[in-house]
């Protein structure tokens, strides 16, 4: 399976410990396909890697952190009165949402590898 929104970066550290990091920003749209897409991520793990996720420094053969927020933005119109030379700011409705959502997967070796086979990263 290809993720269509989640874009792993890959790091590991000195002991051969990786992390995938993903980062997704949507609108309100697509929020659901990268809910979808978390879901798949740790509902894979949870089954393939049953009863070891836990902190690798606890001996856990994976673990991850998962946040989300929304952003709101607004526009403000600017207009510059060149008789007065004074500037005006007109502030605009909020719109749509955004959604971002951050999925930090770390794991073994044996972990890593099968998470680069089962989610096609190179």
């Amino acid at each position: 399976m290809s993720l269509n929104y989640l874009e792993f970066d890959y790091s590991e550290d000195a002991d051969g410990v990786g992390t995938f990091d993903a980062l997704a920003t949507t609108a309100p749209a697509h929020n659901a396909t990268v809910l979808a897409e978390v879901a798949t991520v740790l509902a894979w793990a949870h089954h393939a890697f049953e009863a070891q996720r836990a902190p690798l420094d606890e001996g856990g053969e994976w673990d991850y952190d998962l946040q989300g927020w929304r952003e709101f933005s607004a526009v403000d119109v600017l207009d510059f009165d060149d008789h007065s030379g004074k500037l005006s700011v007109q502030a605009q409705a909020t719109g749509a949402a955004r959604q971002s959502v951050s999925l930090s997967v770390t794991g073994t070796p044996g972990f890593c590898a099968a998470f680069r086979e089962r989610f096609q990263l190179s």
